[in-house]
């Protein structure tokens, strides 16, 4: 999608109250389930924080209950994000300390006295 069609789109859902942005949502998942060529990009946060809010949806809990929800499991993915990353920078540092730097070159060698 274009960057022009996604800010109208983003335009038009700022206005939007969250009941309604759910039945977009709804609407949106369904288009992607019958019409999508590929699967879903995300990784298991992104699946678990969809799972738990189509499971409290199904359950008719109130929308300021799920939207509070919402935003404490994405604070939470933000974090874990953040561990990964400093993971990460930890595991590159100790394996750049680790590699065997260059050698010395040896001095020359010094050449023999020459005899007059």
């Amino acid at each position: 999608m274009n960057d022009l069609l996604k800010q109208r789109i983003a335009r038009l859902l700022d206005g939007a109250s969250d009941e309604r942005g759910y039945q977009i949502l709804d609407y949106i998942e369904f288009l992607d389930s019958k019409y999508a060529e590929r699967g879903r990009p995300g990784g298991i946060l992104a699946r678990l924080t969809e799972t738990v809010e189509d499971t409290m949806r199904a359950g008719k809990l109130p929308l300021q209950a799920i939207s509070g929800t919402m935003g404490l499991m994405d604070t939470a993915a933000k974090v874990m994000k953040g561990l990964a990353a400093a993971g990460q920078a930890v595991v590159d540092e100790a394996v750049k300390a680790t590699e065997p730097s260059t050698p010395p070159s040896p001095p020359p060698e010094a050449e023999p006295p020459q005899e007059a």
